[in-house]
């Protein structure tokens, strides 16, 4: 496949799935999953008089109701489909190897809706047990079938690739990359240290690996977990070899900033994505244009706190509560704090995360009591041991036990969410002022509105009562296509509804 043509193969509208509100059942029966084959509309090609003046007008309709909100946004390359895909465990016994089982998961994964696979740390093997390294594949043959797998049923594929961490007993490393007094990263298996986004040394060794898994493997893409430590004021000493050439703010981050325009200039040359992740819920401190996706959660224990320290991210933000930590009433509620922001949750998936990989021999661990990720990962690997049918848990930010309804839930959403998101929709969030509704909304309830051929109404209750909203026009679940017009809307307490417009006197 020409990966020119990135983002021409995307989700595909499919029906809405079967569940109404987040006080819904998260067990109820799952439809089957119907194939997603066809792209998203291409709206410069595709549109015909009809469809654009129809979009037209319901994008005029909302611009003029709308007087206020927190963000406006035209939605354009946007894949809300990602997976995490766990490929197998490392450090491991013996490598992984796609086989079989992968092909029938990656159907799955399409048929589910999913257009971008990220592969995490499994793909690479950063101890060099298996003559490879940190920025090279563990199993060269086998990671080149599964980027072929993932290439012909017509989704993506980007992988880990840090900017800054790298494995300190690397031969390859070099202390004048990092800046003086850095303390690595010791988890697990690892000792990470930063390397310095001012380094011309790091620098130059981590493009040229960067632009090898582009052009040698095929891929599509990185995922960037910045292994970022910005020093007080990089302006005053230069330590190692860096080269300060750049103001270093707590509100600017300039040699960061600089390094990763530049990755995602490559990435983009190549017709790919980048999709970054600092820690926590931070994005990087710049004007540039960085990411294509932001990866944010890791360490959130509660779904409102991220909700309310992300919601005025740069788009487009790829949420994952880290459920290795945190705890939610239920599956549907991660869904809740991210639709009505534009944002779509990342699935976890692939093969059983096994948690092996903290018991491998020869491996030197940190003890448990001191480490999280090892007793996390031995309690996964005791979970795994005791109930081998499952159910599982997919990845490090994964539960234990895993989370049965994690994926037809997910699956439902999404069925929702494709088509309110499709190329060439305009986004209004957080709605203030505005016609759409007859009074004030509840100070609890949230609503956004999305136009395009369709118009969609996105309310959300984040209060523990129950609220009433009461709409000017006419709308119905998008869960059920044949209801007829409402304008009166109880929202249960804890509550996310998306409504479609139906005064469409648009042509």
């Amino acid at each position: 496949m020409d990966r020119r043509q990135f983002f021409r193969t995307s989700a595909a509208t499919v029906a809405a799935g079967s569940i109404a509100s987040v006080g819904s059942d998260a067990s109820a029966a799952v439809p089957t999953s119907e194939a997603t084959e066809s792209a998203a509309p291409a709206i410069l090609c595709d549109y015909t008089a009809a469809a654009h003046r129809k979009r037209l007008v319901n994008v005029g309709v909302f611009q003029r109701s709308i007087r206020s909100c927190s963000r406006k946004h035209l939605i354009t390359s946007y894949l809300p489909g990602q997976c995490c895909y766990n490929l197998g465990e490392y450090p491991c016994r013996k490598p992984w190897d796609p086989d079989e089982w992968d092909e029938q998961e990656l159907d799955r994964l399409r048929d589910h809706g999913i257009r971008l696979i990220h592969l995490h740390e499994d793909w690479n093997d950063s101890q060099r047990l298996f003559g490879g390294h940190k920025l090279a594949p563990l199993n060269p043959a086998g990671f080149r079938r599964f980027v072929q797998m993932v290439h012909r049923r017509g989704m993506k594929v980007i992988v880990y690739a840090s900017s800054g961490y790298f494995e300190q007993n690397d031969p390859d490393f070099r202390p004048e990359w990092t800046a003086a007094g850095d303390r690595p990263l010791r988890e697990i298996y690892f000792r990470y240290v930063h390397c310095s986004p001012a380094s011309p040394g790091w620098r130059s060794y981590f493009l040229k690996h960067l632009v090898r898994i582009l052009d040698d493997y095929g891929v599509d893409g990185i995922y960037n977990d910045l292994g970022y430590r910005q020093p007080p004021n990089l302006s005053e000493e230069a330590t190692g070899d860096q080269v300060l050439a750049f103001e270093e703010t707590t509100s600017n981050d300039g040699a960061l900033a600089d390094l990763l325009g530049m990755i995602y200039a490559e990435v983009h040359r190549r017709g790919g994505a980048v999709k970054l992740h600092r820690g926590g819920p931070r994005c990087p401190n710049t004007d540039l244009k960085v990411y294509d996706y932001l990866w944010v959660g890791e360490g959130g224990r509660q779904g409102d706190r991220l909700r309310e320290a992300v919601k005025d991210h740069p788009p487009y933000v790829v949420p994952c509560l880290d459920m290795s930590r945190a705890t939610i009433a239920n599956e549907n509620e991660l869904y809740l704090h991210a639709i009505p922001y534009m944002q779509f949750p990342v699935l976890l998936a692939g093969r059983p995360f096994t948690g092996e990989r903290a018991l491998i021999p020869g491996i030197e661990y940190p003890p448990e009591e001191r480490c999280f990720w090892t007793r996390h990962c031995r309690a996964i690997w005791k979970h795994h041991q005791a109930n081998p049918d499952g159910p599982h848990s997919y990845g490090w930010w994964d539960s234990v036990p895993g989370r049965p309804e994690a994926r037809p839930t997910h699956g439902r959403w999404m069925k929702q969410y494709l088509p309110m998101v499709e190329e060439g929709t305009w986004a209004w969030l957080e709605i203030g002022d505005s016609d759409l509704f007859t009074g004030p909304l509840p100070e609890s309830v949230v609503a956004s509105a999305f136009a395009n051929r369709e118009s969609y109404l996105v309310l959300a209750n984040y209060g523990t009562e129950p609220a009433q909203v009461e709409t000017t026009v006419g709308y119905a679940p998008v869960t059920d296509p044949a209801a007829q017009p409402m304008t009166r809307w109880a929202l249960e307490a804890r509550s996310l509804h998306i409504l479609r417009r139906h005064d469409q006197s648009t042509g």
